[in-house]
């Protein structure tokens, strides 16, 4: 029992580890920055208890920011459209490996920041349309 919950808790922090960086370097690039260190903050939390504290901050400020991101038809236009946007230049660089950084493993990371900014610019309206966003 004791070596399976050290390698639980090994897991535990490389993935908290992992998406907490990955969500820091979106709070520059574009992407879900602060949902990506809400995820990571809450897998830590779990397997770590001192680290529990600043998931609520961070909740109210990543829930905040979603329903900033569908309060209006212009911002939601604007979101579809990175979101477009992101898809093709992802088919484009995914076609053309001449273009620096060309080929498919670029194309692939532009066609998956478009996808997750999709699948959260959904989740954002369905959850301010309905209601049941988190109070602040």
């Amino acid at each position: 029992m004791g070596r399976r919950n050290l390698l639980r808790r090994g897991a535990a922090l490389v993935a908290g580890a992992a998406l907490l960086v990955i969500g820091v370097a979106l709070l520059v690039l574009p992407g879900p920055g602060l949902l990506l260190i809400l995820a990571g903050l809450l897998i830590l939390a779990d397997q770590f208890p001192p680290v529990a504290r600043y998931v609520d901050p961070v909740r109210v400020r990543a829930m905040r920011a979603a329903r900033e991101s569908v309060s209006s038809p212009v911002r939601i236009a604007g979101s579809c459209l990175a979101a477009a946007g992101l898809l093709a230049a992802g088919l484009f660089w995914g076609v053309m490996p001449e273009l620096p950084f060309g080929g498919w493993p670029t194309g692939a990371g532009l066609i998956l920041s478009g996808v997750i900014l999709t699948a959260l610019l959904v989740y954002s309206y369905r959850t301010t349309r309905t209601g049941s966003s988190d109070a602040e």
